[in-house]
């Protein structure tokens, strides 16, 4: 036990206790801490977000990278709507109506409510004209103007009939009309002929009948012709009048409105344009059923067809679903209403698929095809958040194959596009509609882990677009400032919950857990989340007991109720070792084996298991073997950690022989395989015990990575695989001499919990820290390691002159195995030396 006592560590150093350097002097509960409103522990990041923020600079969006649970997706929301409100608020936009390509809506802009307005004055407009319009043709100068050109087109058409009346009578003719045509029969004394006497005539009698009919007939044809001119010049004529009397009506409420908006260039074009069509197509607005003109034949007979399929088809064959809709023509899309922001937009997008984010244009259905109009373009959160801020989760941009690209495009290009993807893989034909661009003037904020932003930066327009990381750390300092912010930090969740307030002690707790989750007795953990569950359900404990606070013994259940919740894996391995099925030993010594340990992470939980790692040597030139690497079971850390083991062993004792054994590693009863190099400090510990034939305490489990000169280094989940260990031991019964060697510079890690300090303070079980190979051997066998001298030998008995010697009577075996071998003038393979 002598050997054992100067690399223990003192339990003072196993865990920092909060409360005991006046950590918590300036509270009694969390009560008197008043709330925390700004963020905690992540001063680098909120420097990068404030610049972020305040770059006006094309390219300058931001990425907040860091781990889950920091916090970082709300401090950027409550950040940003902050910076939000010292914005102007941006510009309406409205789709509308584009009457010189109607494919091609036009895009305008208006200050914040206007947009409302425009859309209201619009449909105010057409209100108005619906009864303006009507009502001017029922004045009796359109009725008397009109009635003036039909009676003169059908006095012209009377005389022309009557003119070849006259000449068919003196002919010897007379004229009988029947529906679609006109007849000319010969007669007699005044009345038709008869068929019987027309076959009594001769044949050059009929002949000049029927030539003089021909000529009638040609002739009625002609006046036919020029008689339908007539209507038609007649039709222009009052649609030329009706045009007059509309553009009468309509042009002075079109005016009010341009007088309205003569601050706006676009809008100005837009009203011309409603008041020439209006005009072209005014019969919209009149009466249903009134015509007004001489025939209006091909007219009416279109819309006998429209109404049988259930629409209307409008003077320009325009196909409109009811009555209403012949007038959506003279709609507004209003696409972004701002009118109830106080500040700039900032949008949260948590489905940011292409159509959420960018926008669409909807379809209606019809006679197995697809319709739109520019009222049926919808904004996505791109244009929504024009002119402010758009917050999205970069793991849920990559969910959608199109919206990166498509992002990247609107933010080099600074234009929001609206476009449906697809459409050239559509069955059924679509009506398809090129909305214009509007202009974007956006800041993107991108929320992701360190491993969505190493997958953006891949990408080599992702630095140009986003210039600023805000880079959230998962620890902070330990110190005064920080324990009373993290305090602070409880009593906002207490009042912002409705939770009960914690006591000093439960204070001490949360402390005490934030810097076991840092693993580092210096730090404090910036994960919130998980503090924030702790408190939470320490705070429910209490109210089960009905305390007026959260003591200790609260806080400390939720996190032993939190572990039992997650850890039963654990508890299965620790049942197949206390059976004895995966064979652990805590006692006794081994030839060539040793307790390394490991830590497996799952669900969010993670604990430490021994590993049983034994070693075998033979005569040989393999070098060191390992099972893991050769079975593809190992990953590169491990390999790396492996060779850098046998750097050691070549340095130390191949220095002017070569190492002619074979060294055999593997960890016993694995199958899921190994990565780490923590484990390569015990695997060298089991091959010098290997060679030595020196045993090695089963008591103690080891960790540690080792670098070619033989010094020990730190390894991560020190805590884990120090309770993992005591956990089989406490299990299989504590003898006094158990215990975990770990690297000296892991002691600030360690958190360990109570039962375990408990344990050390009576003795039952210790940590031991180590630097070098050669302590670390020591402390495993008893026995010392040995120190080189001058003439490279090592003292006798020593761990090291033992190893020396195995190899050089190994090396000596087999160097007279080989001249024996020559001497019978035998011959020996070249055998394959493995380095690895």
């Amino acid at each position: 036990m002598g050997n054992e006592e100067k690399f223990k560590v003192g339990i003072e150093r196993l865990k920092r206790i909060c409360g005991s350097e006046n950590e918590l002097d300036f509270c009694s509960t969390s009560k008197d801490v008043e709330p925390f409103e700004n963020f905690i522990g992540q001063e680098r990041a909120i420097k990068a977000m404030d610049f972020g923020l305040k770059m006006e600079a094309t390219g300058y969006n931001i990425f907040v990278a860091g781990a889950q649970g920091t916090g970082k997706s709300t401090y950027t929301e409550s950040t940003v709507k902050q910076a939000a409100k010292g914005k102007p608020v941006p510009m309406d936009w409205c789709y509308i109506y584009n009457f010189n390509d109607r494919d091609n809506p036009m895009s305008v802009s208006l200050p914040a409510g206007k947009g409302k307005v425009f859309k209201k004055d619009m449909e105010a407009l057409v209100s108005e004209l619906k009864i303006l319009i009507p009502r001017a043709f029922e004045g009796s100068d359109y009725r008397q103007q009109r009635d003036r050109i039909i009676q003169s087109v059908r006095k012209k058409l009377v005389d022309m009939l009557h003119e070849v009346e006259k000449e068919a009578n003196d002919e010897g003719f007379m004229l009988q009309q029947l529906p679609g045509r006109v007849l000319f029969l010969p007669v007699k004394n005044g009345q038709p002929i008869q068929q019987e006497e027309y076959e009594k005539y001769s044949i050059d009698e009929r002949k000049k009948i029927e030539e003089k009919m021909h000529q009638l007939q040609k002739k009625m044809n002609e006046t036919m012709r020029y008689g339908q001119n007539l209507e038609k010049q007649g039709n222009g004529q009052i649609v030329e009048l009706e045009k007059k009397i509309a553009y009468a009506a309509a042009e002075v409420p079109v005016n009010r409105l341009k007088e309205k908006y003569g601050d706006f260039p676009k809008i100005l074009e837009y009203l011309e344009g409603v008041l020439k069509d209006v005009v072209e197509n005014h019969r919209i607005f009149k009466t249903p059923g009134h015509s007004g003109g001489v025939e209006y034949t091909f007219q009416q007979q279109g819309h006998q067809e429209a109404q049988e399929e259930g629409g209307i088809v409008d003077e320009n064959g325009f196909y409109f679903e009811d009555e209403e809709s012949r007038f959506t023509r003279y709609s507004v899309n209003l696409f972004v209403n701002n009118e109830r922001l106080s500040g700039a937009p900032v949008i949260i997008e948590s489905s940011p698929n292409y159509y959420n984010l960018f926008g669409k244009i909807e379809y209606k259905s019809h006679m197995m095809s697809m319709t739109t109009d520019f009222t049926m373009v919808k904004s996505g959160a791109l244009q929504r958040a024009n002119g402010g801020y758009l917050i999205l989760q970069a793991k849920d941009l990559l969910m959608d194959p199109f919206v990166w690209d498509a992002l990247k495009k609107a933010l080099k290009y600074r234009e929001a596009i609206v476009e449906n993807m697809g459409e050239q893989y559509r069955l059924i034909p679509t009506t398809t509609l090129r909305p214009q661009p509007i202009p974007l003037d956006v800041k993107i904020l991108l929320i992701g882990t360190p491993i969505f932003y190493a997958i953006f930066s891949s990408d080599e327009d992702f630095e140009k677009l986003f210039k600023i990381k805000v880079d959230f750390d998962i620890e902070m300092p330990r110190h005064n400032e920080n324990v009373c912010q993290y305090v602070s930090f409880v009593s906002t969740l207490c009042r912002e919950g409705n939770l009960k307030h914690f006591d000093k002690l439960a204070l001490a707790r949360i402390v005490e857990y934030g810097s076991r989750l840092a693993a580092d007795q210096n730090k404090l953990s910036t994960r919130f989340n998980d503090i924030k569950d702790i408190v939470y359900e320490a705070s429910a404990f209490a109210a089960m007991d009905d305390s007026e606070f959260v003591d200790s013994k609260h806080v400390k259940k939720a996190i032993d109720e939190r572990k039992y919740r997650l850890n039963k894996l654990e508890e299965k391995i620790h049942e197949e070792i206390i059976k004895g099925r995966i064979r652990i030993e805590t006692t006794g010594r081994e030839v060539g084996q040793i307790n390394g340990l490991s830590v497996i992470g799952l669900s969010g939980y993670s604990f430490g298991i021994p590993m049983r790692i034994t070693a075998r040597t033979y005569m040989g030139r393999g070098g060191v073997i390992h099972i893991e690497r050769e079975t593809g079971m190992s990953g590169s850390i491990h390999t790396k950690g492996v060779y850098t083991l046998v750097g050691y062993l070549g340095g130390t004792f191949a220095k002017k022989k070569p190492f002619g054994l074979t060294a055999q590693i593997t960890f016993e009863q694995n199958y899921q395989g190994v990565e780490g190099d923590s484990a390569s400090s015990a695997e060298l510990y089991a091959i010098l015990s290997s060679l030595s034939g020196v045993p090695i305490k089963q008591n103690i489990a080891v960790t540690g990575s080792v670098d070619q000169r033989g010094k020990i280094q730190p390894i991560g989940g020190a805590v884990e695989k120090i309770e993992g260990f005591f956990d089989i031991c406490n299990s299989k019964g504590l003898t006094g001499d158990q215990g975990v060697m770990i690297p000296d510079e892991n002691i600030e890690d360690l958190m360990l919990k109570d039962e375990l300090l408990d344990a050390v303070a009576e003795g039952k079980f210790n940590i031991y820290a180590v630097k070098t190979i050669e302590e670390g051997i020591f402390l495993l066998t008893d026995t010392e390691a040995g120190k080189e001298d001058d003439d490279g030998a090592y003292p006798e008995g020593t761990i090291f002159e033992k190893v020396a010697k195995r190899l050089i009577e190994s090396y000596e075996n087999r160097k007279e195995i080989e001249n024996d071998k020559k001497d019978n003038g035998g011959t020996e393979g070249k055998e394959e030396e493995k380095n690895i």
